[in-house]
């Protein structure tokens, strides 16, 4: 059996050579001062079980494109393409149901995806334990601490059970020791799991520390302006000195991206 699940998977791989593929991808917004372009003829691939983060200025439509490749709205131009399936999305906020407790909040996932009643709970507390909230399955949202409500959110996620992970700052809101042991956590998920990644910030070091590839939008609109990568082995910490020189080489070209457009 396992032999076959490995056939299985290989062939997936040599099937699915992307992820994502993002083709000369245009968004516009209507309102009442016209049509406002948000997004301007982005091309990007995201390789099966590759950590690609998007970093950019407030306003720059990380977010809008995510959702495009979410399947949340449409491309105005261009077309998005995820040969695996419909990607799992993790927002910024956890968006628990508070009158559910954390294991049937995953259960709920489940129930959408058609896993049987009867499996629901053994498959909620895995994915509890793989992002090491087991025990959890009981506790109410209001128990929780903010990172754990992220941790939670995180396994439903997981437990769409997609190839590709689509998470939209989900650390933001996260005191600084929180996000760096949440940081780490992703890390070794990431590594467990295979998943490829699609992560979207306007944190520097954030982006550095977790990816293998960043990718910087210009702003107004949002067009690929430069990618780097990251050739830094993991773990990686936050304050490691290769993380820090990347950082502030990508804080310089951002800091340009913002000269260049007027924001402030």
């Amino acid at each position: 059996m396992a032999t076959t699940l490995a056939k299985a998977a290989e062939g997936t791989v040599a099937e699915h050579r992307h992820a994502a593929r993002i083709e000369h991808v245009s968004k516009s917004f209507s309102g009442p001062a016209g049509s406002q372009l948000v997004l301007d003829d982005i091309s990007l691939d995201v390789a099966p079980g590759e950590f690609v983060t998007i970093l950019g200025a407030s306003g720059c439509g990380k977010s809008t494109l995510l959702n495009l490749v979410a399947g949340l709205d449409r491309p105005t131009a261009g077309s998005i393409t995820t040969p695996g399936g419909r990607p799992a999305l993790m927002f910024q906020e956890h968006a628990l149901f508070p009158w559910l407790t954390a294991g049937k909040n995953i259960e709920l996932a489940l129930r959408l995806r058609g896993i049987a009643k009867s499996d629901r709970r053994t498959e909620a507390e895995r994915l509890l334990e793989l992002v090491r909230l087991g025990g959890a399955h009981g506790k109410r949202v209001h128990e929780l601490s903010g990172g754990m409500r992220q941790r939670v959110a995180l396994a439903r996620a997981l437990a769409q059970d997609s190839r590709l992970l689509l998470m939209d700052e989900p650390f933001a809101a996260l005191d600084a020791i929180t996000r760096d042991v949440l940081h780490g956590e992703l890390t070794r998920i990431w590594a467990e799991t295979g998943l490829s990644v699609l992560f979207v910030t306007h944190n520097v070091r954030e982006a550095v520390r977790l990816a293998q590839r960043v990718v910087l939008l210009s702003s107004r609109p949002g067009r690929v302006a430069k990618e780097w990568t990251v050739d830094i082995p993991q773990p990686r910490r936050i304050e490691d000195a290769d993380v820090a020189e990347l950082s502030l080489e990508i804080t310089e070209h951002l800091r340009g991206e913002i000269r260049r457009h007027g924001q402030h």
